[in-house]
């Protein structure tokens, strides 16, 4: 097991270093010490050396707080493979380490993206980091493997890291005989974090200074929105966030940098900055800066840049709008450029620019969301299944009006009613859940049903609701859809049918959102349908496979997977490996490949070796047994039973044959044959299909009918 150690805040920074000091007194200390630029070790996780099997997978989980600073991973393991030979390796055998944030890395969902997820990796640096913020990369395994992730290049949150020995369809594929090698790793995660909240960076010499917020209880959106009125009237409270002082006050390419929480699914988070003016303290003159450009950068989990952000614009002339919000912490950078143009070219070193940063947070009704807060909303609460696995469970909208017997509940009773408002393009109903923690190894299952053709599309964002120009899957008809995107997974979906999955889906809000076309005043006769659902496996693994659940590496979340039959593969064993007419054949040639075992039993019985006779008949039924067990035709033993009964009683049938040859006495005969039934049966039960096995049998045969000859030889 992993072990760990968690630090706490900077408000316990002397009693850490007490502690420290006992424990280093001991030589037992276990919690991190602080090291340059007030940074600390939040938490260090190492690995035992961990075998990964052919087609074989594990997963770890790594938690980074909000005031962490980087990650540092560093594995070593037994691969022996140079850069240049990775694409004449197959990928069915070709080991793997891949990132995700939020939940767990599949990477051979779609086989057209098997390739876009693999990244060349070389020296310890990353190519294309900065994916991993919206989807996985994958990584061939090196023999050492390191790398560093700092808080400027992914987000804190949950990450998980998935180690794989080789993808694609038939590693799920049930497999008799699996001879592609194994690897083993070892692994030491370190997270490190930063002694005080308000510092940040890698290095954690960055301030951010965090917006202190409160009611408002005015809010005047005329400025930017032509239905100010209109707002006033549903909008529920405006939460206004401004620096703890009024006025900040920078020089000219220098940043300063804020961070906001969010903290529940919002309207619309609005940035602008007042009382903008230029301050010379060489001349002690205030000059106004109605020109001067206050660059703001915005950015949902780490700080933002020129590069890196998701929102900008010079909020000296247009604040930024950000239409829903997502959930959690957002951090602004503000950095005044050009400011000498003010001055006619001055080069003016003190000047510098103040101003008055207020973001403001809009928040509807309860109940209510979308333009001008005239849309519906729906909690949705969780009901389990009963006698189901880990996490399964659906949701049902928190209304009167849906009944709680039923996972499937009916959308004309909860859709917005578009005609109070005239915009039936614009017509939305939004659905809130949360995935538990935990629960990330499970999948969101989404249908509708209809006895008429559906004219709704439907619309997902993590941390949010969706919009046309923010969602990360949607699904508007056959043609277009998410179906390109490795986590989305659609099912036999039709005009009156709609079915499919979200894969390992993220933990956390989710916003649902239901656009309606074609949206006319009078009821329809129709009636839909919808459910939604957290599965364990898609399809319960298309009735051609097992779902299995497991944990990951560090015990914190459980995860489902397909085990399928012999035929079939994919995550969800619905690509047919092998057909239905290629199986009949296989299984009558391996079946009846074993009648080839009469032909020697037939000749020890008309020799009388009625040893010989009993091996060789019970080597065949006993392989004819195993192969039909391996197809799924009939299994009346266990499986492993069956394997070792095969493989021993061959390796007897050999030595047997040797043994006969040999001209040794029936006394040193019966000696022979108990050492080698001691030894091939231990060969059986601990590697039975490792081909050095057929060496040995041949070599053990041999051996003995040397000794035959010799024996007759000294006699004589």
């Amino acid at each position: 097991m992993a072990s760990n150690s968690i630090l706490c805040t900077s408000s316990y920074l002397n009693l850490r270093l007490f502690v420290c000091f006992i424990c280093f007194i001991s030589r037992c200390c276990s919690y991190g010490e602080l090291g340059p630029y007030n940074s600390f070790t939040v938490s260090s996780f190492s690995y035992p050396p961990t075998t990964v099997g052919p087609s074989g997978f594990r997963y770890i989980r790594v938690e980074l707080p909000p005031w962490f600073s980087s990650m540092s991973v560093a594995m070593i393991s037994d691969v022996h493979r140079a850069t240049g030979d990775i694409a004449k390796v197959p990928k069915s055998t070709l080991p793997l380490i891949c990132f995700r944030d939020g939940s767990p890395p599949l990477p051979d969902v779609n086989s057209s993206l098997m390739d876009s997820v693999l990244v060349p990796h070389s020296n310890g640096s990353f190519k294309g980091i900065e994916a991993l913020q919206s989807s996985e990369q994958c990584y061939p395994m090196q023999k050492n493997f390191t790398v560093k992730l700092t808080n400027e290049q992914i987000s804190p949150g949950v990450w998980y890291f998935g180690l794989f020995n080789g993808i694609g369809p038939t590693r799920t594929q049930s497999k008799m005989i699996n001879r592609a090698p194994a690897y083993s790793f070892s692994a030491n995660i370190t997270v490190e974090g930063c002694t005080t909240l308000t510092m940040w960076g890698p290095d954690c010499n960055q301030t951010i200074n965090p917006l202190s917020c409160a009611l408002s209880d005015s809010y005047s959106p005329a400025d930017n929105s032509s239905e100010a009125g209109f707002y006033n009237q549903t909008i529920e409270y405006v939460i206004s966030c401004k620096n703890n002082f009024d006025t900040s006050c920078h020089r000219d390419g220098e940043p300063k940098f804020y961070s906001l929480d969010v903290v529940g699914v919002s309207q619309e988070l609005k940035i602008v900055a007042i009382d903008v003016w230029l301050n010379e303290t060489s001349s002690n003159k205030t000059k106004n800066a109605s020109g001067i450009n206050l660059i703001c950068f915005a950015r949902h989990g780490a700080i933002p840049s020129e590069t890196v952000n998701d929102y900008s614009s010079n909020i000296n002339k247009s604040p930024i709008v950000i239409h829903f919000p997502k959930v959690g912490r957002w951090y602004i950078t503000i950095l005044p450029v050009n400011l000498s143009k003010e001055l006619g070219g001055s080069s003016d070193t003190d000047m510098k620019v103040c101003y008055s940063m207020e973001s403001k947070l809009l928040e509807c009704p309860v109940g209510k969301a979308g333009a001008n807060c005239t849309r519906e909303m729906y909690n949705l609460q969780t009901a389990l299944r009963k006698g189901s696995g880990y996490f399964e469970s659906y949701y049902l909208p928190v209304s009167e009006k849906v009944s709680p017997d039923s996972a499937n509940f009916p959308l004309d009773s909860l859709l917005t009613n578009s005609s109070l408002h005239g915009e039936p393009d614009e017509t939305w109903t939004y659905f809130i859940l949360d995935i538990p923690r935990g629960a990330a190894g499970g999948n969101i299952h989404i249908r509708l049903a209809s006895d008429a053709k559906i004219n709704y599309e439907v619309y997902a964002r993590f941390g949010g609701l969706p919009s046309l120009t923010s969602w990360d899957y949607y699904f508007a008809n056959k043609t277009s859809s998410s179906v390109g995107s490795m986590f989305f997974n659609l099912y036999n979906s039709s005009e009156n049918k709609v079915d499919f999955y979200i894969l390992y889906i993220r933990e956390g809000t989710w916003g649902f959102g239901l656009r309606h076309l074609n949206i006319t005043s009078g009821v329809s006769k129709f009636q839909t349908t919808m459910s939604i659902s957290l599965e364990r496996c898609p399809r319960r693994c298309s009735s051609h496979g097992r779902c299995d659940t497991s944990l990951d590496v560090s015990g914190l979340t459980t995860y489902s997977y397909c085990s399928c039959d012999r035929d079939h593969g994919g995550f969800d064993c619905s690509i047919e490996l092998v057909s239905h007419h290629g199986h009949v054949w296989q299984s009558i040639f391996l079946i009846a490949s074993n009648a080839a075992a009469a032909l020697p039993a037939f000749w020890a019985l008309r020799q009388k070796a009625l040893a010989e006779w009993i091996i060789f008949t019970s080597s065949g039924i006993a392989s004819g047994i195993y192969h039909a067990c391996d197809v799924g035709t009939w299994c009346p033993l266990g499986f492993g039973v069956l394997q070792f009964m095969d493989f021993w009683l061959s390796f007897m049938a050999v030595v047997s044959t040797f043994v006969y040859l040999g001209t040794l006495d029936e006394g040193l005969k019966r000696a022979v044959h108990t050492a080698v039934a001691i030894l091939t049966a231990l060969m059986a039960y601990t590697k039975a299909t490792r081909p050095a096995n057929i060496i040995l049998v041949m070599a053990i045969g041999t051996v003995a009918l040397l000794i035959g000859w010799l024996v007759e030889l000294s006699t004589k």
